[in-house]
């Protein structure tokens, strides 16, 4: 397994390797958020004390996964991606007080239907999540996410144009020609 130390146009190449097809990355912008949301309500639960302030484990791995969003050398990705995950933490952290049923139905719930949604993408691509052959890519996946919706705002051409040099443009994929071939 490669550095999870890289810098961030390393890593998002890698990553982009395994999401060209633009319907895969569509789903991506649907599954990573929930999967995101659903560690949060799922961590939530578990309250930590920290140098005499009350937290929870959600907040903690927020706060851990920040400083490496930050130190991954894109400033404004890395600020992008942590304020997208912090607001998926302070909307998951109420579902972590109800009862233990809601608790579970939503946590467990979103992570799933979060699942499901990328698997489905990944069946557009033709090709395995990038975390089964590097687990970094489980960060990674947040930080894409932000990213493509930055570079759809006009943000980071210049990292988009270095992407696409290693990896290629994203695309749609012909599932008619794979099903023939």
């Amino acid at each position: 397994m490669a550095s999870p130390l890289r810098p961030a146009l390393d890593l998002m190449a890698q990553y982009a390797a395994y999401h060209r097809d633009r319907r895969n990355i569509a789903t991506h912008f649907v599954g990573i958020p929930l999967i995101v949301f659903a560690i949060g309500v799922l961590l939530a639960r578990i309250p930590l004390e920290v140098a005499g302030l009350q937290a929870n484990a959600a907040w903690l791995l927020c706060f851990v996964s920040a400083l490496w969003y930050l130190s991954r050398g894109a400033l404004v990705l890395g600020l992008s991606t942590v304020a997208v995950n912090a607001l998926l933490m302070a909307l998951a952290t109420p579902f972590a007080q109800g009862s233990t049923a809601a608790w579970l139905t939503v946590g467990v719930g979103s992570f799933v239907v979060g699942w499901i949604i990328q698997f489905i993408g990944h069946y557009y691509e033709g090709r395995k999540p990038a975390f089964v052959d590097d687990l970094v890519g489980l960060l990674v996946g947040p930080m894409f996410v932000v990213g493509e919706l930055l570079f759809a705002l006009g943000w980071g051409k210049e990292m988009l144009a270095a992407i696409e040099a290693r990896v290629g443009p994203t695309h749609v994929r012909d599932l008619k020609a794979t099903q023939r071939g």
